[in-house]
């Protein structure tokens, strides 16, 4: 396998890694703001919302994530969750 055939480098796989996980962010608060006006409070672990794009969320796996990840939170992330209404934020 010559330079040109090597399989994505460590740092390349962390870099489209880190770009899922903004993007499944960035759908979070969207489909979280979604089930508070449909359905109110927290949402459930097995809860999930269709998105105006067509998409699928799975809007209680996500809330639970971003909850025990919240240390690993950036400051604009925790933002968007208070805007929401999180109190954990």
């Amino acid at each position: 396998m010559g330079p040109a055939e090597t399989p994505l480098a460590p740092a390349a796989k962390r870099a489209t890694k880190a770009g899922k996980a903004q993007e499944a962010f960035q759908r979070g608060p969207e489909a979280l703001a979604r089930w508070v006006e449909q359905e109110g409070g927290q949402p459930p672990r097995k809860a999930v919302v269709s998105l105006p794009d067509g998409t699928e969320t799975k809007v209680g796996i996500w809330y639970a994530n971003q909850k025990q990840r919240r240390d690993k939170l950036t400051e604009e992330q925790l933002d968007a969750l208070r805007a929401l209404g999180v109190q954990w934020a």
